[in-house]
């Protein structure tokens, strides 16, 4: 790549002065990007004349520790304290780009993978042009410089901060070979961190989407079709225009806007507005029906071949003993805790939008086109996410803000109702799993066939055509067992329903039925889940390993206590490996999850500390879904309004986790996500153990105990 002095810009942006730096880091140290991405790998970082540097992160804080870990792999290069660098979220720009996913885009658990050699790159970078910039003034040689804690030191006893040099190192071409630390050198990353975010989350001084305040600012509250999909008739707004504080009413595509000078008052005004819909070919929706068009797909549409080994056909016909089963996954709510809000200010041609999204290439794309300007007349400030868990990968609530701003010509603030975002979610897909194996007459499989049904994100959100494999349907499809013969397929089928990428994605689902039928494959060659498996990984070291791990830790192969029974699971998933093994007791019907022990060999870790965070809140969050988890809809709507009837596991209710975290040499895999997928097998294949139900269904509810 060619750069030039230009790379480096003096700037104003941001307070207190210094230089903005633009670091383009060579493609050879850039993660492989998706077919067809933008690959443009970029790192940004500010030095201040008061010597602070500020690193603009592309990647929205949810929760997952970003705005720690990702500045941990700077200063790591740059050789100064943590402490040292403020974090801001940068803009939307393509410059920024995730290289996993080629937009601006948070989530696949990409964050650290993406960044892991990109921002330490960027650091060395700047650390060489100030020690550069430093020998050029003293008139030395770099080689005789260090540079360590914010600054340069010369061979004379000089020295200068970062920020006296600042300037001079603008004049400087960018290196673009840069020797790495080895990881042998490490001082700040794989050690426990304390996260930075923490002091403006409990001190209040934090801004999430909700408190965004702008001069002139209204509220908006929306009203919008019982049935997803459905579209304004007409409406009356006679009364609510005569509420207090009510600015406006205005009919948006989604729907109709009551803005007023509070959101209570917006909210409250709402209610008395008289709409009448077009409630779309969604009104005859029903959890049954979809279903019933699911089996029926999966019987007749047409199959995608995932992955094909030997001859499954003719093994699974010779072989001493088959074993067939079905699992149904469920809709799922992402639900996250702060509920779907922007604002917007969209006057005079230009449009600024402030709030709490993943997608920030798609928030600016798709508000330029509803509102006929150009994109880069379109401005996206992330705030701290209230949750995210891939709702926030959808932009319809932005869109929607945009909308009413420029139809009332302030700036507003959206807030939608719990009710609101639990109805017109975009809904973790409802899945069918068909599997047979065949097992010879020692019980080891030797056949295998895999078949899922169900609904593709991506043709939805990204327009993946129709019949094409979606990559973002089949991970985990393939489980890591030696068979020789095996043939995993997919059909895709349209239920009707919008969905959306949830926290896990395709592979709560697929290790749902992967892990299970493990389960029932040991179950019916009358031999240990542990050992049956084991058999099967000689192949698979890193998994072999965590599962061992796991099992040990969990006293596997030990009566636990009276009353109380195991099960397990493992999973390989966006580059970890994982095993995890629950232990549960039942009562009256009600499941019990008193403890979890978890191995994990992800790869580096940045901050050990995160990682145990994160792990343990993917075993909550998963843990609701299996056990309370369920969309259902009727005469197309959606059943569920607020946590008491979709509920999640409570304080009283979380389990006991334990963490093994392995350490490895291997490069850095994502950790926001494994444990979500794994903690279903693992209490479903212990309730197997405890009751002798096979449940193949989520939820374990008692209700689908009792008729099991």
């Amino acid at each position: 790549m060619n750069l030039s002095r230009r790379d480096f810009l003096k700037t104003s942006a941001l307070a207190g002065g210094g230089l903005l730096f633009a670091f383009h880091v060579p493609k050879a140290f850039g993660a492989a990007p998706a077919a067809g991405a933008v690959h443009a790998p970029n790192a940004w970082v500010h030095i201040g004349e008061d010597n602070t540097v500020t690193l603009l992160c592309a990647r929205s804080e949810m929760g997952q520790g970003v705005f720690t870990s990702l500045p941990m792999l700077l200063a790591e290069e740059l050789n100064v304290e943590l402490g040292a660098i403020r974090v801001e979220m940068a803009p939307a720009a393509p410059v920024y780009a995730n290289d996993f996913l080629g937009a601006q885009i948070t989530g696949g658990s990409t964050s650290v993978r993406e960044g892991w050699e990109k921002l330490r790159v960027a650091g060395a970078q700047v650390r060489l042009m100030l020690v550069a910039a430093a020998a050029a003034r003293w008139g030395v040689e770099a080689n005789q410089c260090r540079a360590e804690h914010g600054g340069v030191h010369g061979p004379a006893g000089q020295h200068a901060t970062y920020g006296e040099l600042a300037e001079a190192a603008a004049r400087l071409p960018v290196p673009q070979e840069v020797a790495l630390k080895d990881p042998k050198d490490f001082t700040i990353v794989g050690k426990p961190t304390k996260r930075l975010d923490t002091p403006a989350k409990v001190n209040g001084t934090a801004q999430f989407g909700l408190d965004v305040k702008l001069p002139g600012m209204v509220y908006a509250s929306l009203e919008q079709c019982p049935v997803i999909g459905g579209k304004v008739v007409s409406f009356d707004a006679t009364k609510a225009r005569t509420m207090p504080g009510v600015l406006d009413v205005v009919q948006i595509p989604d729907g109709v806007a009551v803005v007023a000078d509070s959101y209570w008052r917006a909210r409250q005004a709402r209610e008395a507005l008289s709409v009448q819909w077009d409630e779309g070919p969604g009104a005859s929706l029903s959890t049954e029906s979809m279903l019933a068009g699911v089996r029926a797909a999966a019987a007749t549409a047409k199959i995608i071949s995932i992955k094909k080994t030997g001859d499954a056909a003719a093994a699974l016909a010779s072989a001493a003993k088959t074993v067939r089963a079905e699992y149904v996954s469920p809709y799922l709510a992402h639900a996250p805790l702060e509920p779907m809000n922007f604002t917007a200010d969209a006057r005079g041609g230009k449009c600024r939008l402030i709030g709490s999204t993943q997608f920030q290439t798609g928030a600016q794309g798709a508000v330029a086109a509803a509102l006929g300007l150009k994109p880069e007349d379109v401005t996206v400030e992330t705030t701290f996410l209230g949750g995210g868990f891939g709702r926030r990968l959808d932009v319809d609530f932005i869109i929607q803000a945009a909308q009413i701003s420029h139809a009332v010509g302030k700036p507003v603030k959206l807030v939608w109702t719990r009710e609101d975002d639990m109805t017109h979610d975009f809904y973790r897909p409802m899945a069918l799993h068909r599997l047979a194996a065949g097992l010879d007459a020692s019980g080891k499989p030797v056949a295998l066939s895999f078949q899922l049904t169900s609904q593709s994100i991506t043709q939805r959100a990204f327009g993946l055509p129709k019949d094409t494999l979606d990559a973002f349907m089949v991970e985990a499809a393939v489980a890591p067992y030696a068979v020789p013969n095996a043939t995993h397929d997919l059909v895709i089928h349209d239920t009707g329903l919008r969905v959306g990428y949830w926290r896990s994605v395709s592979h709560a689902l697929n290790a749902f039925a992967n892990e299970s039928f493990m389960d029932e494959l040991a179950a019916a060659a009358g031999q240990d889940p542990m050992a049956y498996r084991l058999a099967l990984l000689n192949e698979q070291p890193r998994l072999a390993a965590v599962l061992k791990l796991a099992a040990e830790n969990a006293g596997w192969g030990q009566p636990p206590a009276a009353g109380r029974t195991r099960g397990l699971a493992l999973m390989e998933g966006y580059d970890t490996a994982m095993a995890q093994v629950a232990e549960i007791s039942v009562a009256k019907g009600v499941i019990t999850v008193h403890r979890v022990v978890v191995a994990a060999d992800l790869g580096r870790m940045i901050n050990p500390d995160t990682v145990e965070a994160q792990v343990r809140s993917s075993i909550v969050f998963g843990l609701s879904a299996v056990l309370f988890g369920e969309i259902t809809l009727a005469n197309g709507r959606v059943q569920q309004s607020n946590f008491h009837d979709y509920p999640v596991v409570r304080i009283n209710e979380a389990p006991l986790i334990d963490i093994t975290l392995v350490p490895s040499t291997e490069k850095p895999g994502g950790i926001g996500e494994p444990a979500t997928a794994l903690i279903g097998p693992a209490v479903a294949n212990a309730l197997f153990a405890a009751t002798g139900k096979r449940l193949r269904r989520l939820p374990l509810t008692p209700e689908a105990i009792a008729k099991a």
